[in-house]
């Protein structure tokens, strides 16, 4: 008998270096959508902490000081397993053909800065929905 009983989305790592954006997202996902953040302000501290906090969604930023978004995805591939979990850009950046390149590093989806803090929780819920239902058994 196949159960195709979807999980529901618990901890998300939030790697940003731009502190007021850690607190708003965190109280977007958190206060408005239930979940347990883990938020790093920094590529190395998301490699120090994710292993540990076991996340089931990374949300990231691309540009960030030292290690940008795409190197600290390539470098958290070898601490936790990305092809497990979602991957969600987050950026300023509007150009298709900057988006087309987060999604050629495996990004589940984009999202662009700023971001409405009422819908964002729903936003990475729907975007877990999607990467869970399409999920190999």
């Amino acid at each position: 008998m196949a159960t195709d009983v979807m999980t529901a989305l618990e901890r998300v790592l939030h790697i940003e270096d731009d502190e007021s954006i850690i607190a708003i997202a965190r109280v977007a996902l958190e206060n408005v959508g239930g979940l347990t953040v883990c938020s790093c302000n920094s590529g190395q501290q998301a490699l120090e902490k994710a292993a540990g906090f076991d996340p089931e969604l990374l949300l990231l930023d691309v540009m960030m000081p030292g290690m940008d978004g795409p190197d600290t995805l390539a470098a958290l591939a070898d601490v936790i397993d990305i092809d497990r979990i979602p991957v969600v850009f987050m950026t300023a950046k509007t150009q298709p053909a900057d988006h087309a390149s987060y999604y050629a590093l495996g990004a589940s989806a984009v999202i662009v800065k700023p971001f409405d803090p009422l819908t964002l929780s729903e936003q990475i819920r729907e975007i877990w929905d999607k990467f869970d239902a399409d999920a190999p058994d």
